[in-house]
């Protein structure tokens, strides 16, 4: 029978890397047929997808496989994020190129400073010595939309390099291509998607844990380990840990503390919702796995509780110590706006109702002193309700009135000598980005006065962040 023009890769050669590198089977093998010398190797090829999705680690990894078994190809990866110019870029690929044709240094042109140079030196190279039937080289660009002074002309002038050497095969690494970035209609892509939650998990089981925890199993140990990766994902994929490094970093740094009590003996291996429970403090708490090179204060590490998670105490004290008056006072203006309703307003900060101060934990219309009967209905208090939405210009409003009684007492201020930043705009963003203040809804400006917020944190904060600046947050609550 005779031999077929188009023969896939033995799956013997791509099993390594389908072995390494799980949740990129259809990646892998596309690449392999792309690639390959006898299967369909074309001129030049696209790989595409966010940051940590595997497009460098996979191309390199199949590439040295193919090598290591096909004698007729040979391949280079050269990181353009590297070179501080374009010329660096093109010396760069010329000593990477000689280097893997084992072609003799002392022949390597030492200047390369335009694509026509690089073409000269390429063509010298890979198609004016005979290389055998079947050769194939191919050339990797890594990060090259991060190329440093880059020409607008750069890719696809490097484009251009296979349709003069029929033997190469030229492989652009980028995030997001551009629409016609190549200006080949016939350039194909390979996208490399995000990967999801069931695929974090697959490839996060395939390593668990080197040894059994105490008081478990092997078995045990993998399948806490399992449902562990889980729950991770749901508490910090989103804000903290999108990427594959930042997610194994994170279980990698909560699974000493979430085992912590599971080895004293406190639960059993089956009981993962107390232990879930236990270390929800860990779970909630984004400094874990980012912990800065600020060493933990004695008062700080006295304050945590038994199961090595820090008490509410701490939690706010540590927030009143690090964020500035102005952004504390955003904070309980933004507090007062969910949880007080707007039809209160006037009787809180008007001029005209200041001397009614004693009624406004009572509610601002009862009788005066609480004189006569008292309902038999009785209303749940608002700050244990959850936080509703508020207007920015209404927070901004109660701000306004406040604080001059916040913070001026007596040609004083109440929390220390220190000067009150006046940038609203700053605390805003500052307080938005520690989440303490969360957007609700998509799209328009952030500083929008007709935006909606909520508030982010509880009662037992908002309290300690109130008497951090000597101010009582209750009594400017209407039940």
């Amino acid at each position: 029978m005779a031999n077929s023009l188009f023969q896939l890769p033995d799956e013997l050669i791509l099993a390594p890397v389908l072995q390494t590198y799980p949740c990129r089977e259809r990646q892998i093998r596309s690449l392999a047929t792309l690639l390959h010398p006898d299967a369909a190797p074309c001129r030049n090829l696209t790989l595409h997808g966010i940051e940590a999705t595997g497009k460098t680690a996979v191309t390199s990894s199949l590439l040295h496989s193919l090598a290591a078994n096909v004698p007729t190809l040979r391949y280079t990866v050269v990181n353009a994020a590297q070179c501080i110019t374009a010329r660096h870029l093109f010396e760069t690929v010329v000593a990477s190129v000689a280097e893997a044709v084992d072609w003799p240094q002392d022949d390597v042109a030492k200047r390369c400073e335009t694509l026509a140079a690089l073409d000269v030196e390429l063509c010298r190279m890979l198609m004016y010595t005979d290389r055998g039937d079947g050769f194939r080289f191919v050339l990797v660009l890594d990060a090259i939309d991060r190329a440093r002074e880059a020409p607008p002309t750069l890719m696809p002038g490097l484009a251009r390099l296979s349709e003069i050497i029929p033997s190469l095969t030229t492989v652009f690494i980028v995030t997001a291509p551009p629409a016609h970035h190549l200006r080949s209609p016939s350039s194909p892509t390979l996208h490399f998607p995000p990967y999801t939650k069931p695929d974090f998990i697959r490839i996060l089981t395939l390593s668990p844990p080197c040894q059994p925890i105490r008081n478990a199993t092997l078995p045990e140990t993998t399948a806490l380990w399992t449902r562990f990766c889980a729950a991770v994902h749901d508490a910090l994929v989103r804000p903290a840990a999108r990427s594959l490094p930042a997610f194994r970093h994170a279980c990698e740094a909560l699974w000493p503390r979430f085992v912590a009590p599971l080895e004293r003996g406190v639960y059993e291996p089956k009981e993962f919702s107390k232990l879930l429970v236990a270390a929800r403090s860990h779970f909630q708490d984004e400094g874990v796995l980012n912990p800065g090179i600020v060493s933990v204060r004695p008062a700080a590490a006295a304050g945590q509780g038994q199961d090595g998670g820090p008490t509410p105490k701490s939690s706010t004290a540590e927030l009143s110590a690090l964020l500035p008056r102005l952004a504390r006072m955003l904070l309980l203006c933004a507090y007062l706006a969910s949880h007080n309703a707007p039809r209160h307003d006037l009787t809180l900060f008007s001029t005209h109702h200041q001397a009614s101060r004693r009624r406004r934990r009572g509610g601002g219309g009862g009788g005066a002193g609480g004189v006569g009967p008292r309902r038999q209905h009785r209303k749940i208090a608002r700050k244990l309700l959850g936080a509703h939405a508020f207007v920015l210009e209404r927070m901004l409003a109660i701000f306004a009135a406040v604080r001059t009684e916040w913070i001026d007492d007596g040609g004083r201020e109440v929390g220390g000598q220190g000067a009150l930043d006046a940038d609203v705009g700053m605390a805003l963003a500052t307080l938005a980005s520690l989440r303490l203040l969360n957007r609700v809804g998509v799209g328009g400006d952030v500083m929008d006065r007709g935006g909606k917020w909520r508030i982010n944190v509880g009662w037992e904060v908002v309290r300690g962040v109130g008497r951090s600046i000597g101010v009582e947050i209750e009594d400017w609550l209407i039940e």
